[in-house]
């Protein structure tokens, strides 16, 4: 068993797989359903079936762990309880029926935890080639634990560990122009956080092709990035900073060509003080572009409050929005003389 595993013990085969790691002597067991169960009755308003709902047994082959946990309804209204009501439980209920696509797992993997953590899908599917280096560590919410191990798969088992019941689908070759249809098929949105020029257009063209709408996060300045190709379908790509540029007309490009184009669409003139200092010294004194845990951190919550927003119903538009941390830090509203400070 590559990943995890979800056993009902009153299925006898399922149960006699769960008796088999019980006389494992080199599998923990971790049982605390009592206190769940606990938990889920002293919610207001009370579950209608508390301890109805048979708990299940959950196998992590990377822990060699067998865990037990709530069934699935008392399981998403327990951990999810606390949402309320900045979720309500029927947008809780609509959210859960969203599908989500997200290419690149490093900010990616911020995303998609956060998005779990929300419970604001109900399958998630994960693409990227790239395994997790140590390089990764400053950024990328893993551990020395996972070095070696493909991207998303690393987030995959993060998201496992926190919610065993969400269809989480990996794509550990990424997406290729052969694959993107599988890929991108039923998606209701996808989040684009690739570094590959390449790669970001041929997402947003197959994407608007189906109607799906693209939400990208770019973490310096804190740069939310919304493409409604499903209230838009005639929108160009990257609203139309790079004309009708496709894939196939950066294929035989130069790095230092896509560079150009990455810089186009950053919008230099935006960029962070220290970010356009650093960009003459990508290859010369730092080895590529400069990225944070806490910038990539918000770019997860910035997404999540895109698709929460969308999930809803509520108003989403096409284009930018920024939010920069340090320009916002460095200034404050003094809450008795009621005037800004810094």
């Amino acid at each position: 068993m590559a990943e995890h595993t979800v056993f009902d013990p009153s299925r006898h085969d399922q149960d006699s797989i769960v008796r088999g790691l019980f006389d494992d002597p080199t599998i923990d067991v971790l049982d605390t359903t009592a206190d769940q169960l606990l938990s889920l009755r002293q919610l207001l308003p009370t579950a209608a079936d508390a301890g109805e709902e048979p708990p299940r047994w959950v196998y992590y082959p990377w822990h060699r762990t067998l865990v037990r946990v709530l069934g699935p309804r008392g399981f998403d209204r327990l951990r999810l309880d606390r949402n309320r009501n900045k979720i309500t439980i029927e947008e809780q209920a609509r959210l859960r029926g969203l599908r989500i696509g997200i290419v690149g797992l490093s900010v990616g993997h911020a995303v998609a935890h956060t998005l779990a953590l929300e419970g604001l899908c109900g399958e998630l599917r994960l693409a990227d080639f790239d395994e997790l280096d140590l390089s990764n560590l400053n950024r990328v919410p893993a551990s020395v634990l996972d070095l070696g191990v493909n991207k998303a798969v690393v987030a995959a088992r993060r998201i496992a560990e926190l919610d065993p019941y969400l269809n989480v689908q990996v794509f550990a070759d990424g997406v290729r122009a052969d694959t993107l249809d599988s890929f991108l098929d039923g998606l209701d949105l996808v989040v684009e956080e690739c570094d590959s020029i390449d790669t970001k257009l041929l997402v947003r063209h197959h994407a608007r092709a189906r109607g799906i709408p693209v939400v990208m996060e770019t973490s310096d300045g804190g740069v939310l990035d919304v493409e409604r190709f499903d209230l838009e379908p005639d929108r160009p790509v990257f609203h139309g900073l790079l004309g009708e540029l496709d894939t196939a007309d950066v294929a035989g490009m130069s790095i230092e060509q896509k560079s150009t184009i990455a810089a186009t669409l950053l919008d230099p003139s935006k960029l962070t003080a220290r970010m356009t200092a650093s960009l003459p010294e990508i290859g010369r004194t730092i080895s590529t572009w400069p990225q944070l845990g806490g910038d990539v951190a918000l770019g997860g919550a910035a997404v999540t409050a895109a698709v929460r927003t969308f999930g809803r119903g509520e108003p989403l538009p096409s284009g930018r929005r920024r939010i920069d941390l340090d320009g916002l830090v460095s200034t404050g509203l003094d809450p008795v003389a009621g005037h800004a400070e810094g």
